[in-house]
């Protein structure tokens, strides 16, 4: 049970989930966070990782650091993908486990699962099917995390439990036309075809692939939540359970954001489509009693509101 004045360390602060684990955190009144940007910690190096956490001797870790992006991306710089995403989680979980940290949460992605898994997509399917293709190298590195979590707490009975997000959005995403994932890339399309005045939206692929998206203030909070509870499952899927398809994602912004506009849909067949259906099974989640509460077009317009036009230029 994290205590107001335990000391807890957010990896990743900077970053989309990172930073609303942080907000999190502050608002419930726990006063003794830990934080390093890239300047005063490497992630990629060990001993530095390893000394950090000696030194600040924290007693609850997030790790939300990551190497993150888009289907193109991902498809086209797998080496980083892999390699940074391995050495990040590496470090940081055999660090923590080496200086007598028992408590960490590890945050995965929904990529992890076959890309014919059945849907909704049950924890149990993990390594049952081949992987999409385009995201194959983060997946895989997401997956060993998982694993040496789960070899861990097996080994040396450490407590580290593996959270499994669906596609998530929210304040402090990559809004990068080539790097960003499909929900940042279509609000600043609809962004951009407010501030232009443009009349057409055009989506990659035909628009048919379905996705389930959350809102990421319920991923911070379903962090919160599962490290300040027991559980004998070390994965756990983090969703709301609910699926649209690309094209009704489109519809379903624009008449949220710029209602007043009429726009007309396109599509980039020849774009890659990526794995053609992904819903989580969120049972296990709610049978430890944590739900998802943001509806859908509330987080929608709030993200809106407060979009960082930064990244945009």
């Amino acid at each position: 049970m994290i205590r107001k004045n335990s000391k807890i360390f957010v990896a990743g602060h900077n970053g989309l989930v990172g930073s609303a684990i942080l907000r999190l955190l502050k608002l419930k009144g726990y006063k003794n966070i830990i934080t390093a940007n890239r300047k005063k910690l490497d992630l990629l190096d060990q001993k530095k990782v390893f000394s950090f956490l000696k030194l600040k001797k924290p007693k609850f870790i997030f790790l939300a650091a990551a190497k993150v992006g888009g289907i193109y991306s991902n498809n086209k710089y797998k080496a980083n993908f892999i390699y940074e995403n391995l050495m990040i989680q590496s470090n940081i979980i055999h660090s923590a486990y080496k200086n007598g940290i028992k408590e960490l949460i590890f945050l995965g992605s929904s990529c992890v699962y076959p890309k014919f898994a059945k849907q909704p997509i049950k924890e149990k399917y993990l390594l049952s099917g081949e992987l999409e293709k385009t995201n194959d190298a983060y997946a895989l590195a997401k997956i060993a995390g998982i694993k040496m979590c789960e070899s861990y707490n097996e080994q040396y009975k450490t407590k580290y439990k593996c959270l499994m997000p669906t596609n998530t959005f929210g304040p402090n995403d990559n809004y990068d036309k080539l790097n960003s994932h499909f929900i940042p890339a279509l609000i600043r399309k609809i962004y951009e075809i407010e501030k232009f005045d443009k009349k057409k939206l055009i989506l990659w692929g035909n628009g048919k692939t379905k996705r389930e998206v959350i809102f990421v203030d319920d991923i911070a909070d379903a962090c919160i939540y599962f490290m300040n509870k027991n559980t004998k499952h070390h994965l756990i899927n983090i969703g709301t359970g609910k699926e649209y398809s690309i094209l009704d994602y489109a519809k379903l912004f624009l008449k949220a954001l710029i209602p007043q506009k009429k726009i007309k849909i396109s599509f980039m067949k020849k774009n890659l489509n990526g794995t053609p259906r992904k819903v989580l099974d969120v049972s296990l989640a709610r049978k430890y009693g944590w739900k998802s509460k943001t509806k859908l077009v509330d987080a929608l317009k709030y993200t809106y509101k407060n979009l960082n036009k930064i990244n945009f230029k």
